[in-house]
């Protein structure tokens, strides 16, 4: 039988339809004994799970819940093979960011604020927003009291399947695609030429691993190559974007964010992005529907099936050494 440890905190359910070669043990928070497998499933927040590694023994095979896996390597080391669950976060980052999009483009938070304080001429406030942060200051009327999406340009920054079922989501609101990733090829373009097209973006999307290359690939510099009121969206990972440099430019209101991630994480209480204007914060949530735990498990599943059976695992992000 293969031993496969797995969250105990997770509900049975929702490993029913696990192979039968395959033996489920439960993997408790505060594991105290010694523990052979030779599959590790491990607890999608970081710190439970490299808390119960030391226990572990016989591991071959990592199969992570979660899209992202910057902390595993470093944890389990190169003789294990590790793969991800790509496609589990796809429909609910993608929403995420969907909403986050309408959301500042139709001035909610503005008009949250406006429900909250109960006045229903502050709704001519938002003229004023408008103009001071796109720098469209013709007289217009009536009063702009919100903007459309419909027909915005947008630059995808990171390629993968997230990347590419927020395109799907946006494609009826007829917007105009331009497509970033590591490397060109038809269609899309590579990141060295990311600071020619960042002037011509309404709209900016971040959805790219957290590596070396990728650390502060938003700086300064991109920041102020960014049209005046440009949107720009991180649903990726913190440290792609330089935070200092972001605060100073919301705060400029050159720009605006919407941001899922941040750097540090998680953001403490009293830090400077709190109180930026212009920004919609969410506290690192875009994955987290009730459909993902399923999803990432399915995932799970198709890899052991293929691991029982010799044939190459789909998500592979290190092959054992």
């Amino acid at each position: 039988m293969l031993r496969v440890g797995y969250p105990a905190i997770l509900a049975a359910e929702l490993f029913s339809d696990f192979p039968a070669e395959v033996e489920l043990i439960a993997l408790p928070d505060d594991l105290e004994q010694e523990i052979e497998i030779e599959v590790w499933i491990p607890d999608p927040y970081p710190t439970k799970a490299m808390r119960i590694w030391p226990r572990l023994h016989g591991v071959r095979l990592v199969l992570s819940l979660m899209a992202g896996t910057e902390w595993i390597p470093g944890t389990v080391g190169p003789r294990v093979t590790i793969c991800n669950a790509r496609g589990a976060h796809n429909i609910s980052t993608a929403e995420w960011t969907v909403s986050t999009i309408l959301a500042t483009l139709k001035h909610l938070p503005f008009y949250h604020d406006v429900q909250r304080g109960g006045v229903w001429k502050r709704r001519f406030e938002a003229s004023a927003d408008y103009a001071r942060i796109t720098g469209d200051a013709r007289p217009l009327y009536p009063p702009v009291m919100l903007e459309e999406l419909t027909g915005k340009r947008v630059l995808l920054v990171g390629y993968g399947a997230i990347g590419k079922e927020i395109e799907r989501m946006l494609a009826p609101f007829d917007v105009k695609f331009k497509r970033v990733a590591r490397s060109a090829r038809d269609g899309v373009h590579a990141v060295s030429e990311l600071d020619s097209l960042l002037p011509q973006a309404e709209i900016v999307i971040l959805i790219l691993p957290s590596t070396a290359e990728s650390h502060h690939l938003i700086g300064s510099r991109q920041l102020a190559l960014m049209r005046q009121g440009a949107l720009l969206v991180n649903a990726a990972r913190g440290p792609v974007v330089d935070t200092d440099a972001l605060v100073a430019a919301l705060n400029s209101g050159r720009i605006r964010a919407a941001l899922d991630v941040t750097d540090p994480e998680p953001l403490p209480e009293g830090h400077p992005l709190w109180s930026c204007p212009n920004l919609l914060l969410t506290p690192h949530v875009a994955g987290s529907s009730p459909q993902f735990a399923p999803r990432a498990v399915r995932t799970a599943v198709d890899e052991l099936r293929r691991y029982l059976a010799g044939e190459p695992l789909r998500n592979v992000v290190q092959a054992a050494v």
